[in-house]
């Protein structure tokens, strides 16, 4: 395991790191989770191995330290990878993104041009989220207030999730938890999908083929960004197929 502060306070950073050569990979989980759970077997991966990769934990959430006070917007994530990846020694990164994690590395690629050499959206956010108390993710934590959240909020999360959602959620810190959803269901500003349609690097859209194409896929597909349906998965693509994965994602990062 290893670990960077990226914080004034000194709030540390953890990540899982596999050995390997050429332009490093980060991958950034989505909302309750934790890269190496999620992406450890796809780094992994035949296809993907190979490659230095660093399966980060976002502040809040897994291995990663649980400030209360901290911001947790989309911006402060950011800013907060930006400076792990620089005490890992590194200077340029392909990032992997899963949900949440893909908004972050829009937003990251946005606001640290020089770090990120492409980018690998999985099924990531790219619009604002209007919160709904009876939906999962980050639109139902969101339709709390934060005092709500913390005293019976929670609870009713965990049953509504499910137990393989829980397993990881339960990992993060409560503050870290809802204000990570919260200002994921606002959005940056502009909105994710506005700064990737600016980005000017290599940039992938994975997702599931049984939900058909996303929203606004023609201005995505006119800005330069391949979108790619992948067969018999679910949101969290990399673990319902990761051959399917593994492919599509090989393909996308330039892997021989």
């Amino acid at each position: 395991m290893h670990e960077a502060t990226v914080t004034p306070n000194g709030d540390r950073i953890r990540w899982v790191e596999l050995p390997g050569a050429g332009t490093a990979r980060l991958y950034l989980h989505g909302l309750g989770a934790s890269s190496p759970v999620y992406f450890a077997a796809a780094a992994a991966h035949p296809l993907l191995a190979g490659r230095r990769s660093l399966l980060l934990d976002l502040l809040g959430f897994g291995i990663s330290d649980r400030p209360d006070d901290f911001g947790y917007t989309l911006e402060a994530h950011a800013d907060a990878v930006a400076a792990a990846v620089a005490a890992a020694g590194l200077d340029r990164v392909e990032v992997v993104g899963h949900s949440m994690g893909g908004a972050i590395a829009i937003v990251l690629a946005h606001r640290h041009p020089e770090l990120v050499a492409r980018l690998l959206l999985v099924d990531a956010n790219l619009d604002p989220i209007t919160p709904g108390r009876q939906r999962i993710g980050s639109s139902g934590i969101a339709s709390y207030t934060e005092a709500e959240f913390l005293a019976e909020g929670r609870g009713e999360v965990a049953e509504r999730v499910g137990p393989f959602w829980w397993s990881t959620m339960r990992l993060a810190g409560p503050e870290g938890l809802y204000r990570s959803a919260l200002h994921l269901a606002r959005g940056s500003e502009p909105a994710m999908r506005e700064l990737l349609l600016g980005l000017d690097l290599p940039r992938t859209f994975l997702h599931p083929a049984a939900d058909g194409e996303p929203e606004g896929v023609d201005g995505l597909r006119a800005a330069g960004v391949r979108v790619v349906a992948v067969p018999d998965c679910g949101h969290n693509i990399m673990l319902d197929n990761p051959e399917g994965f593994a492919t599509a994602a090989a393909e996308a990062l330039g892997v021989d």
